[in-house]
């Protein structure tokens, strides 16, 4: 297993793999009811743990009562989405037929004017220079959205002629309608994108964004803070800013690491990058908040299960020594799905970085294999920053 989910494991069983256990008064969670109970036979075993309740709380495992919120949304949304493949694909009544709609939707999607960037140009503009790795990673990233648009405008086309009679609607076509008229992204498109959990309208509202966040980049030069979430490869941006500091400083890039400092200031108001590193927004916190007041980590508001999360300046750092109290390791993730594969670059599909986030909380930064020296409240809170959410 990797990393986080030894860490995760780790804090899960420090609760039960102590000597305090043996306490009768020692609490396995939060409350009364779940107190260590008192030596005796099994069936004397089996009679306490059939005295707890059948539903317990969220707390019980550490997290947020918010937790209870986003289980049920979780169910509701497996119900629905199951509801939805068990749909007839023929219809009657007096309203529109199925072909009609998904020539709406198709025909809607296609006005959007989704075009591929002008690569020769983006290059000439920004051409490889040894000094800038940000001119790599701009064309690196229109290189992949081209490709998504490509396929997407083709099988658009494609669709609306099977539609028409005009050629024959082949199995990838019909899967794919039958994914625009459930308002999901087809298959073959997600295959070809970014990872992302949107339903299909929405989807399209945020590829338009992250087209348009590149566009403003080729017309008016490097951003002076980054809309993270906005990258087809985030990982290669971050590299690309750790490579300008190296050459920058002349040094090696191995020695360098990340320092974190969250800035409290709206990403529209900052006109001018930092000197070294970069400042990146559009990240979403679950699990906790931002305590403006204490600049620090702070327990969510009831009903609230996500928070905008402020502006982050990324410094490279050589040799830095990690710190050894009052930060929280925080993963960052593209999804809410908080889990991906290697792809073959070396890098996981869906998790990003850790950035370290200052908590009031007893903490660390550094791991250890027996001792509890990391944030075991922020761990049990799963708390988690993501580029995107899923609506």
């Amino acid at each position: 297993t990797d990393d986080w989910d030894r860490r995760l494991v780790m804090t899960m069983l420090a609760r039960f793999m102590t000597p305090d256990i043996l306490d009768n008064e020692y609490e396995l969670a939060p409350g009364d009811l779940y107190k260590s109970p008192a030596p005796g036979v099994k069936s004397e075993y089996l009679q306490v743990i059939q005295s707890m309740p059948h539903n317990p709380h969220p707390s019980m495992f550490g997290l947020h009562e918010n937790a209870d919120i986003a289980c049920a949304q979780n169910e509701t949304n497996e119900m629905c989405e199951t509801l939805l493949s068990l749909q007839a694909k023929v219809s009657g009544g007096a309203g529109k037929s199925r072909d009609d709609i998904l020539a709406e939707t198709a025909k809607g999607i296609l006005d959007q004017s989704f075009k591929p960037f002008e690569l020769d140009e983006v290059m000439k503009k920004y051409p490889l220079v040894y000094s800038e790795s940000m001119n790599t990673v701009l064309t690196q990233e229109c290189k992949r959205f081209n490709g998504l648009i490509v396929l997407l405008n083709r099988s658009l086309q494609d669709l609306m002629k099977a539609l028409k009679g005009l050629v024959v609607m082949s199995e990838e076509l019909d899967t794919m309608a039958t994914a625009l008229f459930n308002n999901q992204v087809p298959a073959m498109w997600a295959k070809k994108a970014y990872p992302n959990l949107k339903p299909l309208a929405a989807w399209v509202v945020d590829l338009q964004a992250r087209i348009s966040f590149l566009k403003d980049w080729i017309a008016n030069g490097t951003p002076p803070a980054f809309w993270i979430s906005g990258f087809f490869f985030p990982q290669a941006f971050l590299t690309g800013t750790m490579q300008n500091y190296a050459r920058k400083h002349v040094i090696s890039i191995d020695t360098i690491s990340w320092d974190y400092e969250v800035q409290e200031t709206d990403p529209l108001s900052i006109t001018e990058k930092p000197e070294d590193g970069c400042y990146i927004h559009g990240l979403f916190l679950e699990g906790a908040r931002w305590n403006y007041d204490t600049h620090t980590l702070d327990e969510s508001k009831p009903k609230t299960l996500f928070e905008s999360f402020p502006v982050i300046w990324l410094k490279p750092a050589p040799d830095r020594p990690k710190p050894t109290a009052g930060i929280y390791i925080c993963p960052v993730y593209k999804t809410l799905t908080r889990a991906g594969v290697l792809s073959t670059t070396g890098h996981s599909t869906n998790f990003v970085l850790y950035v370290e986030l200052p908590s009031s909380e007893p903490c660390s930064g550094i791991y250890s294999q027996y001792v509890e020296t990391f944030s075991a409240h922020w761990i049990k809170r799963s708390v988690a920053l993501f580029c995107a959410l899923n609506y």
